[in-house]
């Protein structure tokens, strides 16, 4: 059986992205790419007011122009932060991640080394660990990138049969442009799913390569059972 075909991710990547790029290895985007952007990064540039009650950790903290960041957010370098940008109350942006514009980073969510493409949504209760979200992401209510294995081993993703090693010990999802999960998925280790897709509510995935522009479903039976009276 033939190895699947990483699906179709990304249209558009910032140059910066761009020139670490590997299309036939994505998730290497999160590794000696994002570190090296990231060391470029000047030590403060900070282009928006902040609330004194916005918490900033560490250097290299980069915030573009029109970005919001509410009160009780902690923001922990290095890390860059793009234009019109909704960083809510009790996000908690771990060091090493990078923001494009017009993303949403929701109350309570938490981000580990991650990256969003510009428009990406991550904005009620989600945690997103070593992940990269496409254009137009939008990760619904209680949704999870799980990022580690509890072995401890490698980050391998099946594929038509074989298995895929990432070389990573810690790898969430790859989300290409337009993904959509509905509210409580958990996205396994080793998720790759291609853009213009959408993960039904409830949805737990197992590490893989998932197609462009499908639905994934589950299935469920629900049994009903009248209740005896008093």
């Amino acid at each position: 059986m033939s190895p699947t075909p990483l699906p179709a991710l990304f249209e558009d990547l910032p140059q910066e992205l761009e020139n670490h790029y590997n299309p036939e290895a994505p998730w290497e985007l999160l590794g000696k790419g994002l570190d090296e952007i990231l060391e470029d990064l000047p030590s403060s540039a900070i282009d928006s007011p902040l609330s004194p009650e916005v918490h900033l950790l560490g250097d290299q903290i980069v915030i573009g122009k029109g970005t919001r960041i509410q009160p009780g957010a902690l923001i922990e370098g290095p890390i860059q932060i793009g234009c019109d940008v909704l960083i809510r109350t009790g996000a908690y942006l771990r060091r090493g991640n990078w923001i494009g514009d017009n993303c949403v980073v929701g109350a309570n969510t938490e981000v580990e080394r991650s990256i969003f493409l510009n428009g990406a949504k991550a904005p009620h209760l989600n945690y997103v660990g070593d992940s990269i979200l496409g254009m137009g992401v939008q990760l619904g209510a209680g949704s999870v990138l799980s990022n580690f294995r509890h072995d401890g081993n490698q980050v391998v993703i099946p594929t038509g049969g074989s298995r895929l090693a990432t070389g990573r010990g810690k790898l969430g999802a790859i989300l290409g442009d337009g993904v959509l999960t509905g509210c409580n998925c958990v996205l396994h280790p080793g998720v790759v799913v291609g853009r213009r897709s959408q993960v039904y509510p409830g949805v737990q995935l197992r590490s893989g390569i998932y197609p462009a522009g499908c639905l994934i479903k589950l299935q469920q039976q629900l049994e009903i059972v009248q209740l005896r009276p008093d």
